[in-house]
């Protein structure tokens, strides 16, 4: 196996983590999954910026662990979750880096969400 390739941020890709001040909920099929008023921003690159949930604020009893896996050499193996009442759209709704590169390490216990596979978040 070839070693994964680590990467820091910095000018030629930033990365940014700041406290979210406003109140975060993520439904699905209208049915709170996350709520939050510890969200924490990351801004990446050109990426749009995503709100990290707090672990402890997110209902796990409505999350599926799958076998989708990916890797980012800025922030490190991901893993995904489902979220089953939120039927085929919400496969893969949800990621989370359970050892995150210690640029990033402020997202540890901290899930995201694809807008597209949640309600509109509120």
């Amino acid at each position: 196996m070839t070693p994964r390739t680590i990467k820091t941020p910095g000018p030629d890709h930033p990365i940014s983590i700041e406290p979210n001040p406003a109140r975060v909920v993520v439904t699905v099929a209208g049915r709170v999954v996350a709520d939050t008023a510890a969200a924490l921003t990351l801004r990446e690159a050109n990426y749009p910026p995503v709100q990290y949930v707090p672990l402890a604020d997110v209902d796990v009893a409505l999350l599926r662990p799958t076998d989708h896996a990916t890797y980012c050499p800025y922030k490190g193996d991901c893993a995904y979750y489902s979220i089953p009442i939120g039927g085929p759209r919400s496969e893969n709704a949800v990621w989370t880096y359970p050892s995150p590169h210690p640029a990033v390490a402020a997202i540890k216990d901290h899930v995201a969400f694809y807008p597209d596979r949640v309600d509109p978040v509120r």
